[in-house]
């Protein structure tokens, strides 16, 4: 693959800078070893491009607390947004190198030491794509040492270990799914050729074939209810991957429409707290400035339809256009009763 990459910068340079490149006569010029030493990083299965190297366990917990446990978490299990890192993997997974729990289904989701066959995979992407703030910011030592502190986190290695190129084949001996890849679904067929070299077939084909994009049932209330993730402005809309309370037959039914819900299924709780102030102030600090005002119900369901600024400081809050009036009330009489 690496001889062809090679090729491909060479005439994609040629097209950018000018002059004559391979048998493009005209086109460009052959990339300089410096440019393509720069595209060139990819380390494969057998280790091609794997740059000399090692880091341990130890340096990779201080980097990943530094740089990864924001988004990762302290422990590599992750937060509302990424799924996690380690987990779902046992000491018998290391031993046979396949998986348990994607084979009977015991895990809730699918973490990435469940998944991924080859080290240097792991390696490959820590060292391209991470930080996701600074990708390619890392240096070797600490590629290696935050590979080899997630494999800690999963029990493959000892907290006094330390991967390196010299030792990366052995260690991929031990992951949990090493013998869990196959090529007889996906890309691959059953005769060992990816379907880009097969037959096209052109026969029974579906003619109405409807694009859709939905994640797996399995999936869905992996980071808790989608529903409640949402982005820092505007509205937001989701699936309801989590049974709401109070939907339970045994347990008396909670409108929909009431405040609380409204609060947190619309974004309010990115940026406010009900006791503390976040982006915006607090709920309590709301409802104790307007406790007292004539027509604070309808002062608040507008403000929160319009959308406003410069009240609480110079963070605009975006408008709330496509909630209802029932709505808009129900969402002021919650925030007035929380006044102190």
């Amino acid at each position: 693959m690496r001889q062809p990459l090679k090729m491909l910068i060479a005439v994609c340079t040629g097209l950018l800078f000018g002059g004559s490149a391979l048998a493009f006569e005209g086109l460009g010029r052959v990339a300089t070893p410096a440019e393509v030493t720069a595209w060139d990083i990819d380390v494969r299965p057998d280790f091609v491009g794997l740059p000399k190297g090692s880091g341990s366990v130890q340096k990779g917990m201080e980097v990943w607390d530094a740089q990864c446990a924001s988004c990762h978490g302290v422990f590599g299990e992750s937060n509302e947004i990424f799924t996690p890192i380690v987990g779902g993997t046992s000491v018998t997974d290391i031993q046979t190198g396949r998986v348990q729990s994607l084979k009977d289904g015991s895990s809730p989701q699918r973490t990435t030491l469940m998944k991924v066959p080859t080290l240097s995979t792991l390696w490959d992407y820590i060292n391209r794509a991470m930080p996701w703030n600074a990708p390619k910011s890392l240096s070797t030592e600490e590629v290696y040492a935050v590979t080899a502190y997630i494999l800690n986190m999963g029990g493959v290695v000892g907290d006094d270990f330390v991967l390196s190129h010299t030792n990366m084949a052995a260690t991929q001996a031990r992951l949990p799914n090493r013998n869990g890849m196959q090529t007889n679904h996906g890309m691959w067929l059953p005769s060992g050729k990816p379907d880009v070299k097969e037959t096209r077939c052109m026969s029974n084909c579906t003619p109405d074939a409807k694009v859709i994009s939905f994640m797996p049932d399995y999936a869905k209330d992996a980071h808790g209810n989608l529903k409640d993730q949402n982005r820092l402005v505007g509205p937001v809309r989701g699936v309801v991957t989590v049974a709401q309370a109070g939907t339970e037959p045994s347990a008396p039914k909670v409108s929909m429409n009431s405040g609380e819900s409204l609060f947190n299924a619309n974004g309010c709780v990115a940026c406010h707290g009900v006791d503390n102030k976040k982006l915006g102030p607090s709920v309590v600090a709301i409802a104790n400035k307007y406790k007292d005002k004539a027509d604070a119900r309808a002062y608040l369901a507008q403000r929160i339809k319009a959308g406003s600024s410069g009240v609480w400081g110079d963070m605009p809050m975006p408008a709330q256009s496509h909630l209802s009036d029932e709505d808009l009330n129900a969402l002021s009489d919650w925030f007035l009763s929380k006044r102190k």
